[in-house]
């Protein structure tokens, strides 16, 4: 049995794309403006894996007291200290940090401690401390792994297609990675580890649309070699839009579970993944095509096709 809205969608679409992208470079430029406006106002709102502390997840024989736990941890030495619900009612996580002068791992006990006093029959599930010296290399590495990857991304596309091909996608990528900052920093949310991985997850996703993107134009410059690339490029789009509707509205379909129910230790991760899969899509029509389309292409000695209307979907 086929999915009904399936065969609802047209095998090709007739959206002229091309005619829309000064309009849609105009909008990215604006965001982007406004995504270094936020990160250079308002910066990213660092975890702990960042910029050191503890993490400590309890669960309480009754609903967890927010406010008090909050009181609790700066009466006994927590700096900017932060608790979030976690699960059901009885669990909850806290994260601070502790002053300079003090070992963070003896800061964090002596708080265990007085929370303990203070709520009898808490829990104390994980503890996690982290240094400042190891704070500095987890954010080195988090970025150095962002930045090899775009690299090795640059030169499997080069390789696979031309450089025009690899220099579109890479430029799509970073448009991708400083609107997703920038939706970080304006949102506050906070950027830790995971949150790097889910960079590196918008970028898999990012790279993943431009090789089928570009690997449909590459397969119609060979047919219609003759045809002017404007208009190529649009009959690309065209032939695998309803792909990629029905792709991406089921990655999102499966995000959005954990989007609504994960509460706020996933919100981050997951908003961070639908928010890379929407710009990651509109990236490879709007950014990585339009280069491509300024630069031009090299196309083959094949012989040329006239081309032909999509025929009806079964």
């Amino acid at each position: 049995m086929r999915w009904p809205l399936i065969t609802l969608l047209p095998r090709e679409f007739h959206f002229n794309f091309v005619g829309l992208a000064p309009y849609a470079a105009v909008l990215s430029a604006i965001l982007i403006v406004l995504s270094g406006v936020s990160f250079f106002t308002k910066g990213l709102n660092m975890g702990i894996d960042f910029v050191g502390g503890s993490l400590i997840e309890i669960r309480t024989p009754g609903d967890a007291p927010i406010g008090k736990l909050r009181t609790a941890l700066a009466a006994a030495g927590g700096e900017d200290a932060k608790v979030q619900a976690l699960g059901d009612s009885h669990g909850a996580m806290l994260s601070f940090r502790t002053a300079e002068d003090v070992n963070a791992v003896a800061g964090a006990t002596k708080i265990q401690t007085a929370l303990a006093a203070e709520f009898p029959g808490i829990q104390f599930k994980k503890v996690e401390v982290v240094g400042a010296k190891v704070s500095g290399e987890l954010i080195q590495g988090g970025f150095m792994a962002l930045g090899i990857a775009l690299v090795l991304m640059l030169g499997y596309i080069w390789f696979r297609f031309q450089l025009q091909f690899g220099l579109g996608a890479v430029v799509a990528v970073f448009h991708d990675v400083l609107l997703t900052l920038g939706v970080l920093s304006f949102t506050g949310f906070e950027f830790s580890m995971t949150s790097i991985a889910a960079l590196l997850t918008v970028i898999g996703y990012s790279m993943n649309e431009k090789v089928i993107t570009f690997d449909r134009l590459r397969e119609n410059l060979r047919k219609y070699k003759t045809t002017p690339l404007a208009e190529v490029i649009n009959k690309s789009e065209n032939e695998r839009l309803s792909r990629t509707l029905i792709t991406g509205s089921t990655a999102i379909l499966a995000l959005s579970g954990a989007l609504v129910l994960g509460g706020p230790v996933l919100l981050p991760l997951v908003f961070t993944m639908v928010f890379g899969i929407i710009i990651g899509t509109y990236s490879s029509i709007y950014v990585a095509l339009p280069i491509i389309l300024l630069w031009g292409v090299k196309r083959g000695d094949d012989a040329a096709e006239p081309m032909k209307p999509a025929g009806a979907r079964p």
